[in-house]
């Protein structure tokens, strides 16, 4: 599924590389196993074969999605209906967060970023787009190969 050296996105908790397969014994059974090292937070996870395919672990997007997929900033109107209250909002940017698709996540980020030039936004979705933003700039920075700072300064020219 995956080899040693991909570079991948893990829904909810980042962006990754895998660094190593390896067969353990777990319980009397052998099991074999993907090691990743997330990029933020000095992390590395483990998950069986097994599991991965049930993970919506996938690799992360190339140059060409990337551009497609910013464009969504220049749209000057959100992809969310903005008279939706606090909480639907809520959990639609989470389920589009979890889905752990670059698409859902930059509408998040295009969305929240838009509403809240419009009104202060409530804790929970300035969290929830601060956590939309790190996983957007994570994966920037993979796929350009370039620093989270220079990743980050690409969104931000993006979405002013």
């Amino acid at each position: 599924m995956f080899e040693i050296g991909d570079k991948i996105v893990y829904p909810m908790q980042g962006t990754g590389i895998i660094k190593d397969i390896e067969e353990r014994n777990y319980l009397g059974e052998n099991q074999v196993y993907y090691i990743i090292k997330m990029l933020t937070g000095n992390m590395k996870i483990m998950i069986s074969l097994d599991r991965m395919s049930d993970s919506s672990v996938r690799l992360i997007n190339n140059s060409s999605a990337l551009e497609d997929i910013l464009l969504i900033f220049d749209k000057k109107v959100p992809t969310l209906d903005e008279s939706l209250t606090s909480k639907q909002r809520q959990k639609i940017n989470l389920d589009k967060i979890k889905s752990g698709t670059l698409q859902e996540i930059a509408e998040v980020v295009h969305d929240l970023t838009y509403l809240d030039k419009i009104k202060p936004l409530n804790l929970s979705e300035k969290d929830i787009l601060s956590t939309a933003q790190r996983f957007l700039i994570d994966e920037i920075s993979l796929i350009k190969d370039i620093s989270v700072d220079e990743a980050e300064k690409l969104l931000m020219t993006c979405l002013y």
